[in-house]
C-alpha cells in the first residue's frame, strides 16, 4: 500500500493505532465502522504483520512470512465480512494430515463421517470427546475468543470449559490407538506446551473442532490477503495508514481520543515510558513470553513426494513418529533445551492455491519449536525430517531459506524471542494478559490501550484482540 503524506487527524473521536498486524487492523476497522477518524502507522514499508506473505525466491512466487493457515480466522467474528473486501478462502478437503516415520498419514478431514472412518476403533471417543464442540464450531470460536465474561450462550462454553482445563496427558487417555493420541497431541501443542500441564488440550479441542467443520482454509494468494482486505475496508471506511513510521516516544503521537498499541507489553512500556506508573511498569515486567520457532521455506520443482494420497488433499500437515515424541519435543523446549528430532508443522499452500506459484513451482514450508531466543538454525534437521517421511524430497527442492526464532525477534518486534504468540499461553497467562484486570485492553494511563495478542484471547490470527480491544474503546467514549 502506497505511503502518504503524514498528517494529524483532525475529526473527533479519532484514533491513531500503532501496528498494522491483524489485530492493529481489526481494531482500526472497528472504531472506524463506529464512525472514528482512525490512523495506523506501521513502522515497516508493508502492512500485515504476522499476515506478511513476500516472493522469497522468484518473482511470482509467494511465500507466507509467518501465519499460514487459518482455523480460526475463517470462523472469526471479526473478519466476517473480509470476503466483501476481496478475501477468498480456500479449504482443502482434508483439514490436515498427521504423518508418521513410515510414511503413513492419519487425516483429519471436513467432513465428519469420514474423519471418524479414518480414525476407526477410537471413532467413538474422538465423537464423545469432540463431538459437542464440532455442532456449531462458529458459536464456539465466538464465545472462546473473548476476554473471561458471563458467556452469551453458556451451553458452548460447558462443552468446552472442563475439558479445556485437562491436560494433553490426561484428555487423549481416552483413545485407545497411539496414532490418535499424536494426532491430538499434535494439535493441542500448537500452544507450545508441555503436553502435562493444565489447560494444554485447549488449543486442540478449538482446532480440531475447527477441522472437521468449517476446516482449515488458506487465503488465496497468501496470508497478505487478509491483510489487504482489512486496509482496503478501512481506507473505505475513512481510515488512513503510515507505512514507514516507527514510534520511540509517545510524544511524538498524533493528538486523539484513544491510541491502541498493536505491540507487544515490552515495547508499550518502552515507548510510553514515565507515562505508566510504576506499579503497572512492573506487572509488565512479569509478563511472560513463550518459546520460539524456526521455520524453513521451500522453492520446489514438484510437490513433496508423500507416500499418503491425502497429503495431495490438504495445504498442511503435522509430522512426528509418536505422542511420546511429541511430549519429548515440548519438554525439551520448556527447559530450554532444542529437540534432537523435533516434530514438525508444516504445509504446502500450492495443493490447494496454485496461484501462489509459476508454472513448474511448488511452495512448501515447515516449523519446529525451539528455546525463546534461539538462533540455532534447525533447517538441515528439519529436512532431514521430511526427508525421512517422504524419500526423494531433497531432489526437488530449488531454494530453502531458515528463519530463526532470533531472526523472527528481529523482523518482528512483536514476536519477542520468536514467540509466534505474543507471549506464554500458561494457565496463568489464558486467564490473565497482560496483566489480571477487569479490562485487560486498558492501561493506566487515560486513552491508552493494548490490542495485541498479548491480551484476550492470545494468539493466532483472527483479530478478535485488536476486536474486543476496539469496543472497549467504544463502551468508554
Amino acid at each position: 500500500m502506497a505511503r502518504s503524506t503524514k498528517r494529524q487527524l483532525t475529526g473527533r473521536p479519532s484514533a491513531v493505532v500503532v501496528g498494522s498486524g491483524p489485530n492493529g487492523l481489526t481494531a482500526a476497522v472497528t472504531l472506524a465502522k463506529a464512525g472514528w477518524s482512525v490512523l495506523v502507522i506501521e513502522a515497516a514499508d508493508q502492512i500485515g504483520g504476522g499476515l506478511r506473505s513476500a516472493e522469497l525466491f522468484e518473482s511470482g512466487t509467494v511465500h507466507d512470512v509467518c501465519a499460514a493457515v487459518h482455523p480460526l480466522g475463517r470462523l472469526s467474528p471479526a473478519w466476517s465480512e473480509l470476503t466483501d473486501w476481496g478475501l477468498q478462502w480456500v479449504t482443502p478437503e482434508v483439514s490436515f494430515a498427521h504423518v508418521f516415520d513410515d510414511g503413513d498419514a492419519l487425516s483429519i478431514e471436513r467432513s465428519w463421517e469420514q474423519t471418524l472412518d479414518n480414525l476407526g476403533d477410537d471413532a467413538t471417543s474422538w465423537r464423545r470427546v469432540l463431538g459437542p464442540l464440532g455442532r456449531d464450531p462458529a458459536r464456539l470460536i465466538a464465545e472462546v475468543l473473548q476476554p473471561l465474561r458471563v458467556p452469551d450462550h453458556p451451553g458452548a462454553w460447558l462443552s468446552f470449559g472442563p475439558r479445556a482445563l485437562c491436560s494433553t496427558d490426561l484428555l487423549t487417555r481416552t483413545f485407545a490407538d497411539s496414532r490418535t493420541r499424536a494426532v491430538f497431541a499434535a494439535v493441542a501443542a500448537h500452544g507450545m506446551r508441555p503436553t502435562g500441564s493444565l489447560a494444554s488440550a485447549a488449543p486442540g479441542l478449538l482446532l480440531a473442532a475447527a477441522a472437521s467443520g468449517a476446516g482449515w482454509p488458506v487465503a488465496r494468494g497468501g496470508s497478505q490477503a487478509i491483510a489487504n482486505a482489512l486496509a482496503r475496508q478501512l481506507v473505505a471506511l475513512g481510515g488512513q495508514i503510515e507505512t514507514g513510521w516507527q514510534v520511540t516516544t509517545f510524544a511524538k503521537l498524533p493528538a486523539s481520543t484513544a491510541i491502541l498499541f498493536d505491540t507487544s507489553p515490552t515495547a508499550l512500556a518502552t515507548i510510553l515510558g514515565d507515562r505508566l506508573p510504576a506499579r503497572y511498569r512492573r506487572r509488565l515486567g512479569k509478563y511472560r513470553y513463550g518459546p520460539g520457532v524456526c521455520k524453513i521455506d521451500y522453492l520446489l520443482a514438484e510437490p513433496i513426494p508423500w507416500n499418503s494420497p491425502d497429503l495431495a488433499r490438504t495445504a498442511t500437515f503435522h509430522l512426528a513418529p509418536s505422542y511420546a515424541a511429541i511430549a519429548a519435543t515440548e519438554a525439551d523446549v520448556a527447559a530450554g533445551r532444542h529437540p534432537t528430532r523435533p516434530w514438525l508443522l508444516g504445509g504446502e499452500p500450492t495443493r490447494v492455491d496454485p496461484t501462489r506459484a509459476a508454472t513448474g513451482r511448488q511452495v512448501a514450508w515447515a516449523y519446529c519449536h525451539v528455546p525463546h531466543g534461539s538462533d540455532v538454525d534447525m533447517g538441515d534437521v528439519m529436512t532431514a525430517e521430511i526427508e525421512r517421511c517422504a524419500p526423494g524430497f531433497g531432489d526437488v527442492v530449488l531454494a530453502s531459506r531458515v528463519t530463526t526464532a532470533a531472526d523472527y525477534s528481529r523482523y518482528n518486534p512483536n514476536l519477542v524471542g520468536g514467540d509466534i504468540g505474543c507471549g506464554a499461553s500458561d494457565f496463568r497467562q489464558l486467564l490473565a494478559r497482560p496483566v489480571a484486570s477487569p479490562n485487560p485492553y486498558a492501561t493506566p494511563v487515560d486513552g491508552v490501550y493494548l490490542c495485541s495478542s498479548a491480551t484476550p484471547p492470545g494468539g493466532g490470527a483472527h483479530g478478535m484482540s485488536g476486536y474486543n480491544a476496539a469496543r472497549a474503546v467504544l463502551r468508554k467514549f
